[in-house]
Protein backbone atom coordinates (compact mmCIF):
# COMPACT_ATOMS: atom_id res chain seq x y z
CA UNK A 1 0.00 0.00 0.00
CA UNK A 2 1.12 3.56 -0.45
CA UNK A 3 1.67 5.74 2.56
CA UNK A 4 1.42 9.04 0.79
CA UNK A 5 2.33 12.28 2.17
CA UNK A 6 4.00 11.17 1.63
CA UNK A 7 29.01 13.12 -3.38
CA UNK A 8 31.30 13.09 -2.46
CA UNK A 9 32.28 10.56 -5.11
CA UNK A 10 31.75 9.77 -8.77
CA UNK A 11 31.01 6.23 -9.75
CA UNK A 12 34.02 4.46 -11.18
CA UNK A 13 32.36 1.37 -12.55
CA UNK A 14 28.87 -0.04 -12.87
CA UNK A 15 28.35 -2.76 -10.34
CA UNK A 16 25.23 -4.29 -11.76
CA UNK A 17 23.94 -4.35 -15.30
CA UNK A 18 21.33 -1.67 -15.86
CA UNK A 19 20.50 -0.32 -19.28
CA UNK A 20 18.65 2.99 -19.28
CA UNK A 21 16.16 3.84 -21.99
CA UNK A 22 16.79 6.62 -24.44
CA UNK A 23 15.00 9.93 -24.02
CA UNK A 24 12.39 10.20 -26.76
CA UNK A 25 12.31 12.78 -29.48
CA UNK A 26 8.59 13.50 -29.44
CA UNK A 27 8.06 17.25 -29.22
CA UNK A 28 5.35 16.93 -26.63
CA UNK A 29 6.46 13.94 -24.60
CA UNK A 30 10.21 13.46 -24.57
CA UNK A 31 10.61 11.84 -21.16
CA UNK A 32 8.65 8.62 -21.11
CA UNK A 33 8.90 6.78 -17.83
CA UNK A 34 9.26 3.29 -19.21
CA UNK A 35 12.87 2.26 -18.79
CA UNK A 36 12.01 -0.82 -20.77
CA UNK A 37 10.97 1.40 -23.66
CA UNK A 38 7.39 0.08 -23.48
CA UNK A 39 5.07 2.81 -22.25
CA UNK A 40 2.00 0.65 -22.87
CA UNK A 41 3.02 -2.27 -20.70
CA UNK A 42 0.01 -3.72 -18.94
CA UNK A 43 -0.38 -3.69 -15.18
CA UNK A 44 0.69 -6.93 -13.53
CA UNK A 45 -0.72 -8.44 -10.36
CA UNK A 46 0.83 -7.27 -7.07
CA UNK A 47 3.86 -9.27 -6.01
CA UNK A 48 3.69 -9.83 -2.25
CA UNK A 49 7.41 -10.53 -2.13
CA UNK A 50 8.37 -7.25 -3.80
CA UNK A 51 7.99 -4.71 -1.02
CA UNK A 52 9.79 -1.43 -1.59
CA UNK A 53 10.12 1.70 0.51
CA UNK A 54 10.60 5.08 -1.14
CA UNK A 55 11.86 7.95 1.02
CA UNK A 56 11.30 11.28 -0.69
CA UNK A 57 13.26 14.33 0.31
CA UNK A 58 11.55 17.65 1.09
CA UNK A 59 9.06 18.57 -1.61
CA UNK A 60 7.92 14.99 -2.17
CA UNK A 61 5.58 14.12 -4.97
CA UNK A 62 4.57 17.23 -6.81
CA UNK A 63 7.92 19.04 -6.73
CA UNK A 64 8.02 18.91 -10.53
CA UNK A 65 11.65 17.78 -10.60
CA UNK A 66 13.75 15.34 -8.58
CA UNK A 67 11.19 13.64 -6.33
CA UNK A 68 8.61 13.44 -9.11
CA UNK A 69 11.09 11.66 -11.34
CA UNK A 70 11.74 9.07 -8.63
CA UNK A 71 8.00 8.69 -8.17
CA UNK A 72 7.54 7.89 -11.86
CA UNK A 73 10.08 5.11 -11.57
CA UNK A 74 8.28 3.67 -8.55
CA UNK A 75 4.93 3.93 -10.32
CA UNK A 76 6.37 2.04 -13.26
CA UNK A 77 7.65 -0.68 -10.92
CA UNK A 78 4.17 -0.99 -9.42
CA UNK A 79 2.61 -1.32 -12.85
CA UNK A 80 5.14 -3.53 -14.59
CA UNK A 81 6.72 -5.52 -11.75
CA UNK A 82 3.85 -5.70 -9.27
CA UNK A 83 5.85 -3.88 -6.60
CA UNK A 84 4.14 -2.69 -3.44
CA UNK A 85 5.64 0.72 -2.66
CA UNK A 86 5.45 2.48 0.71
CA UNK A 87 6.20 6.20 0.48
CA UNK A 88 7.25 8.73 3.09
CA UNK A 89 8.21 12.36 2.59
CA UNK A 90 10.71 14.27 4.68
CA UNK A 91 9.06 17.57 5.59
CA UNK A 92 12.11 18.61 7.62
CA UNK A 93 15.74 17.48 7.77
CA UNK A 94 14.98 15.65 11.02
CA UNK A 95 12.54 13.34 9.22
CA UNK A 96 15.09 11.61 7.01
CA UNK A 97 16.53 8.97 9.32
CA UNK A 98 13.21 8.20 11.07
CA UNK A 99 11.58 7.71 7.67
CA UNK A 100 14.27 5.22 6.67
CA UNK A 101 13.76 3.41 9.96
CA UNK A 102 9.99 3.32 9.47
CA UNK A 103 10.23 1.94 5.95
CA UNK A 104 12.70 -0.68 7.13
CA UNK A 105 10.46 -1.73 10.01
CA UNK A 106 7.56 -2.04 7.54
CA UNK A 107 9.36 -5.05 6.12
CA UNK A 108 10.32 -3.39 2.86
CA UNK A 109 13.17 -5.46 1.43
CA UNK A 110 14.52 -2.53 -0.58
CA UNK A 111 14.48 1.05 0.68
CA UNK A 112 15.34 3.82 -1.77
CA UNK A 113 16.12 7.35 -0.60
CA UNK A 114 16.01 10.35 -2.92
CA UNK A 115 18.88 12.76 -2.40
CA UNK A 116 22.37 13.02 -0.93
CA UNK A 117 21.01 14.55 2.28
CA UNK A 118 19.92 11.08 3.44
CA UNK A 119 23.58 10.06 3.78
CA UNK A 120 24.05 10.49 7.52
CA UNK A 121 20.83 8.71 8.40
CA UNK A 122 21.42 5.99 5.83
CA UNK A 123 24.84 5.23 7.29
CA UNK A 124 23.20 4.44 10.64
CA UNK A 125 20.15 2.55 9.37
CA UNK A 126 21.94 0.43 6.74
CA UNK A 127 24.56 -0.74 9.23
CA UNK A 128 21.87 -1.71 11.73
CA UNK A 129 19.86 -3.66 9.14
CA UNK A 130 22.25 -5.78 7.04
CA UNK A 131 19.43 -7.93 5.63
CA UNK A 132 17.69 -4.96 4.00
CA UNK A 133 18.88 -3.50 0.70
CA UNK A 134 19.25 0.27 0.41
CA UNK A 135 19.76 2.52 -2.61
CA UNK A 136 20.43 6.25 -2.55
CA UNK A 137 20.08 8.72 -5.40
CA UNK A 138 23.00 11.15 -5.78
CA UNK A 139 24.59 10.32 -2.44
CA UNK A 140 27.69 8.75 -0.98
CA UNK A 141 29.27 8.09 2.37
CA UNK A 142 32.58 6.32 3.05
CA UNK A 143 32.85 2.69 4.14
CA UNK A 144 29.28 1.90 3.12
CA UNK A 145 28.33 -1.76 3.66
CA UNK A 146 27.49 -4.13 0.81
CA UNK A 147 23.74 -3.61 1.26
CA UNK A 148 23.95 -0.01 -0.02
CA UNK A 149 23.91 0.99 -3.70
CA UNK A 150 24.61 4.56 -4.80
CA UNK A 151 22.90 5.80 -7.97
CA UNK A 152 24.99 8.54 -9.59
CA UNK A 153 24.30 10.80 -12.56
CA UNK A 154 26.63 12.78 -14.82
CA UNK A 155 24.53 15.91 -14.38
CA UNK A 156 27.37 18.02 -15.77
CA UNK A 157 26.90 16.33 -19.16
CA UNK A 158 23.20 17.19 -19.39
CA UNK A 159 24.01 20.69 -18.15
CA UNK A 160 26.64 21.08 -20.88
CA UNK A 161 24.01 20.37 -23.52
CA UNK A 162 21.48 22.85 -22.12
CA UNK A 163 24.28 25.40 -21.75
CA UNK A 164 25.04 24.97 -25.43
CA UNK A 165 21.32 25.30 -26.18
CA UNK A 166 21.14 28.50 -24.11
CA UNK A 167 24.03 30.04 -26.02
CA UNK A 168 22.59 28.99 -29.37
CA UNK A 169 19.19 30.55 -28.55
CA UNK A 170 20.37 33.65 -26.69
CA UNK A 171 20.09 36.86 -28.67
CA UNK A 172 21.85 39.01 -26.06
CA UNK A 173 24.92 36.91 -25.28
CA UNK A 174 23.93 37.00 -21.60
CA UNK A 175 22.56 34.02 -19.65
CA UNK A 176 22.37 32.88 -16.03
CA UNK A 177 22.61 29.96 -13.60
CA UNK A 178 20.85 29.74 -10.24
CA UNK A 179 21.94 26.94 -7.93
CA UNK A 180 20.41 25.63 -4.72
CA UNK A 181 22.97 24.82 -2.03
CA UNK A 182 26.52 25.80 -2.91
CA UNK A 183 27.91 22.28 -2.84
CA UNK A 184 30.00 20.15 -5.21
CA UNK A 185 26.95 18.30 -6.52
CA UNK A 186 25.30 21.52 -7.75
CA UNK A 187 28.57 23.09 -8.82
CA UNK A 188 28.83 20.27 -11.35
CA UNK A 189 25.60 21.58 -12.93
CA UNK A 190 27.10 25.07 -13.04
CA UNK A 191 30.38 23.83 -14.48
CA UNK A 192 28.72 21.89 -17.28
CA UNK A 193 26.30 24.67 -18.13
CA UNK A 194 28.96 27.36 -18.33
CA UNK A 195 31.33 25.15 -20.33
CA UNK A 196 28.61 24.23 -22.81
CA UNK A 197 27.63 27.86 -23.30
CA UNK A 198 31.24 28.95 -23.80
CA UNK A 199 31.81 26.12 -26.28
CA UNK A 200 29.26 27.88 -28.49
CA UNK A 201 30.14 31.46 -27.59
CA UNK A 202 33.44 31.99 -25.75
CA UNK A 203 32.45 35.59 -24.98
CA UNK A 204 29.03 34.86 -23.50
CA UNK A 205 28.27 36.37 -20.08
CA UNK A 206 27.07 33.84 -17.48
CA UNK A 207 25.64 35.19 -14.21
CA UNK A 208 25.87 32.72 -11.30
CA UNK A 209 24.24 32.80 -7.88
CA UNK A 210 23.38 30.25 -5.19
CA UNK A 211 20.35 30.35 -2.92
CA UNK A 212 22.11 28.99 0.14
CA UNK A 213 25.26 27.55 1.62
CA UNK A 214 25.86 23.84 2.19
CA UNK A 215 23.29 22.54 4.65
CA UNK A 216 20.75 25.32 4.00
CA UNK A 217 17.72 23.21 3.12
CA UNK A 218 15.62 26.31 2.42
CA UNK A 219 17.64 26.65 -0.79
CA UNK A 220 15.56 23.89 -2.36
CA UNK A 221 12.22 25.51 -1.53
CA UNK A 222 12.64 29.24 -2.10
CA UNK A 223 10.95 30.09 -5.41
CA UNK A 224 10.52 33.69 -4.25
CA UNK A 225 14.29 34.16 -3.96
CA UNK A 226 14.92 32.52 -7.33
CA UNK A 227 12.28 34.71 -8.94
CA UNK A 228 13.80 37.87 -7.50
CA UNK A 229 17.25 36.97 -8.80
CA UNK A 230 15.92 35.95 -12.21
CA UNK A 231 13.86 39.10 -12.66
CA UNK A 232 16.94 41.20 -11.89
CA UNK A 233 19.06 39.33 -14.42
CA UNK A 234 16.36 39.45 -17.08
CA UNK A 235 16.09 43.22 -16.55
CA UNK A 236 19.87 43.48 -16.98
CA UNK A 237 19.78 41.70 -20.34
CA UNK A 238 19.94 37.97 -19.63
CA UNK A 239 17.51 36.07 -21.81
CA UNK A 240 18.02 32.45 -20.65
CA UNK A 241 18.34 31.24 -17.03
CA UNK A 242 18.96 27.66 -15.88
CA UNK A 243 18.04 26.76 -12.30
CA UNK A 244 19.26 23.67 -10.43
CA UNK A 245 17.60 24.21 -7.07
CA UNK A 246 14.71 21.79 -6.67
CA UNK A 247 11.37 23.46 -6.10
CA UNK A 248 12.99 26.90 -6.15
CA UNK A 249 13.15 26.66 -9.93
CA UNK A 250 9.43 27.41 -10.13
CA UNK A 251 10.32 31.00 -9.31
CA UNK A 252 12.61 31.28 -12.32
CA UNK A 253 9.88 29.97 -14.58
CA UNK A 254 7.45 32.55 -13.18
CA UNK A 255 10.04 35.26 -13.79
CA UNK A 256 10.58 34.09 -17.36
CA UNK A 257 6.85 34.38 -18.03
CA UNK A 258 6.73 37.90 -16.60
CA UNK A 259 9.85 39.03 -18.49
CA UNK A 260 9.04 37.25 -21.73
CA UNK A 261 12.34 35.35 -21.61
CA UNK A 262 13.51 31.73 -21.41
CA UNK A 263 13.91 29.42 -18.41
CA UNK A 264 15.60 26.01 -18.42
CA UNK A 265 14.26 23.24 -16.19
CA UNK A 266 16.13 20.53 -14.34
CA UNK A 267 15.89 16.82 -13.49
CA UNK A 268 12.46 16.25 -15.10
CA UNK A 269 11.12 17.64 -18.37
CA UNK A 270 9.50 20.67 -16.78
CA UNK A 271 7.61 21.54 -19.95
CA UNK A 272 5.49 18.48 -19.18
CA UNK A 273 4.96 19.43 -15.52
CA UNK A 274 4.40 23.14 -16.10
CA UNK A 275 1.47 24.70 -14.29
CA UNK A 276 0.08 26.42 -17.39
CA UNK A 277 0.46 26.83 -21.16
CA UNK A 278 1.96 30.27 -20.49
CA UNK A 279 4.78 28.62 -18.56
CA UNK A 280 5.32 26.08 -21.31
CA UNK A 281 5.90 28.93 -23.77
CA UNK A 282 8.94 29.99 -21.74
CA UNK A 283 10.61 26.67 -20.89
CA UNK A 284 13.30 26.34 -23.53
CA UNK A 285 14.44 22.87 -22.48
CA UNK A 286 15.32 20.89 -19.35
CA UNK A 287 18.46 19.05 -18.27
CA UNK A 288 17.14 15.60 -17.48
CA UNK A 289 18.41 13.18 -14.88
CA UNK A 290 16.72 9.86 -15.47
CA UNK A 291 16.04 9.22 -11.82
CA UNK A 292 12.91 7.40 -12.97
CA UNK A 293 15.00 4.86 -14.88
CA UNK A 294 17.44 4.47 -12.00
CA UNK A 295 14.65 3.79 -9.51
CA UNK A 296 12.79 1.39 -11.79
CA UNK A 297 15.89 -0.55 -12.78
CA UNK A 298 17.10 -0.75 -9.20
CA UNK A 299 13.78 -2.26 -8.15
CA UNK A 300 13.97 -4.63 -11.12
CA UNK A 301 17.48 -5.73 -10.16
CA UNK A 302 16.32 -6.27 -6.58
CA UNK A 303 13.44 -8.43 -7.80
CA UNK A 304 15.80 -10.48 -9.96
CA UNK A 305 18.38 -10.86 -7.19
CA UNK A 306 21.11 -9.04 -9.10
CA UNK A 307 21.28 -5.84 -7.04
CA UNK A 308 24.75 -5.32 -5.59
CA UNK A 309 26.30 -2.67 -3.40
CA UNK A 310 28.56 0.07 -4.72
CA UNK A 311 28.07 2.57 -7.52
CA UNK A 312 26.02 2.77 -10.68
CA UNK A 313 26.67 5.64 -13.07
CA UNK A 314 24.02 7.04 -15.42
CA UNK A 315 25.37 9.34 -18.14
CA UNK A 316 24.93 10.24 -21.80
CA UNK A 317 26.41 6.94 -22.94
CA UNK A 318 23.47 4.98 -21.48
CA UNK A 319 20.91 7.78 -21.73
CA UNK A 320 20.90 8.20 -17.98
CA UNK A 321 20.95 11.96 -18.54
CA UNK A 322 19.90 14.12 -21.45
CA UNK A 323 17.99 17.18 -22.56
CA UNK A 324 14.31 17.73 -23.37
CA UNK A 325 12.96 18.80 -26.75
CA UNK A 326 9.32 19.30 -25.69
CA UNK A 327 7.69 22.31 -27.31
CA UNK A 328 9.92 22.13 -30.36
CA UNK A 329 11.95 25.19 -29.30
CA UNK A 330 15.25 23.45 -30.08
CA UNK A 331 14.26 22.09 -33.48
CA UNK A 332 16.55 24.54 -35.28
CA UNK A 333 19.59 23.67 -33.18
CA UNK A 334 18.99 20.01 -32.36
CA UNK A 335 21.44 18.73 -34.98
CA UNK A 336 24.20 20.80 -33.38
CA UNK A 337 23.29 19.55 -29.91
CA UNK A 338 23.27 15.94 -31.06
CA UNK A 339 26.74 16.41 -32.57
CA UNK A 340 27.97 17.81 -29.26
CA UNK A 341 26.36 14.90 -27.42
CA UNK A 342 28.19 12.43 -29.69
CA UNK A 343 31.48 14.19 -28.99
CA UNK A 344 30.90 13.92 -25.24
CA UNK A 345 30.08 10.22 -25.47
CA UNK A 346 33.16 9.57 -27.63
CA UNK A 347 35.41 11.48 -25.25
CA UNK A 348 36.27 14.19 -27.75
CA UNK A 349 34.66 16.70 -25.37
CA UNK A 350 35.48 16.24 -21.70
CA UNK A 351 32.93 18.01 -19.52
CA UNK A 352 34.25 19.64 -16.33
CA UNK A 353 32.66 18.88 -12.96
CA UNK A 354 33.99 21.99 -11.22
CA UNK A 355 33.62 25.66 -12.23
Amino acid sequence: MRKSKRFAAIALVATFGLVAAACGDDKTATTTTAASGDTTASTVAPNADLKVGLAFDTGGRGDGTFNDSAARGADQATKELGATVDELEATTAEDRQPNLETLTSNGDGLVLSVGFAFGDGLAVVAKANPNTKYANVDGFYPDAPENVTFLSFAAEQASYLVGAAAALKSTTGHIGFIGGQEIDLIKAFEAGYTAGAKYINPDIKVDVKYLGAAGDNAAWGSPDKAKEIALGWYADGADVIYTAAGGSGAGTIDAAVEAGKWAIGVDSDQYLTAASPDQQKHILTSAIKRVDNAVFLTIKAFKEGTLKGGFQMFDLSNDGVGYATSGGYLDDVKDKLEAIKADIVSGKIVVPTKP
